[in-house]
């Protein structure tokens, strides 16, 4: 029975999706503001968190921020009145995997649940790194299951989507990958908000790498990106 947290401060929407998801089976803890929401986190240790952006003493961003500085891999969707893009790409830039734009449909959101739990299932038993998971990319030392980035004894700590993406292209060193299978394989589909969504990421792995110059992440126009040292 996979554990789901809900984060909703509208309490009578929360209470229906509450009650609804766990008509199907799902074991639910519901919180109405961020901060019980990070107290419930903190102890029940979630499969999926779904929370509201706009919400008092903690917004969804915020929240967001608290959970990937001690957990990059549980998924995390947000339920949000907002559509323009910028908060879409924050809201993926900060840490979340999905998004569902209110008023929406239960059929729609155990949908997306359920593909999450699918996509992200082999990742929250990975084992802590040996030798043999550090990448050498030019100067820096990639450690992919510690998602850090290691260049003359200072670390960058990455994101688990920058991770996934630097993985992909070091193992495809100087060959191309293909921005749709990325998109699909991390974000589930290759929709426009998503695809905005893999162009921030890539910004700021180009950013961490850009120390040594023979480093470079190389954009193919229409077909994706590829690695070059």
């Amino acid at each position: 029975m996979a554990k789901i947290l809900l984060i909703e401060d509208e309490w009578q929407l929360g209470q229906i999706v509450k009650d609804s998801l766990e008509m199907r089976g799902f074991e639910m803890f519901f919180a109405s503001d961020g901060k019980e929401g990070l107290e419930l986190y903190q102890k029940n240790k979630p499969d999926v968190v779904v929370l509201d952006i706009m919400m008092p003493n903690m917004d969804g961003f915020t929240l967001t921020t608290e959970i990937r500085k001690q957990d990059k891999i549980t998924p995390i969707i947000f339920l949000t009145a907002k559509s323009q893009t910028a908060d879409v790409v924050k809201g993926f830039e900060l840490g979340g995997n999905d998004y569902l734009k209110k008023p929406f449909s239960m059929d729609e959101l155990i949908v997306r649940i359920k593909a999450l739990l699918q996509r992200f299932n082999g990742q929250l038993v990975v084992e802590e790194a040996s030798g043999s998971d550090v990448i050498q990319i030019g100067q820096y030392q990639f450690n992919y299951t510690k998602q850090t980035l290691t260049r003359n004894h200072e670390t960058a700590f990455l994101s688990h989507r920058e991770a996934e993406i630097l993985r992909r292209l070091s193992e495809n060193l100087n060959q191309v990958i293909e921005r749709k299978t990325v998109l699909l394989d991390l974000w589930g589909d290759d929709s426009f908000f998503n695809a905005r969504s893999m162009d921030v990421f890539i910004t700021k792995l180009r950013r961490y790498l850009k120390d040594d110059p023979r480093v470079q992440i190389v954009n193919i126009r229409g077909v994706g990106y590829k690695l070059i040292f």
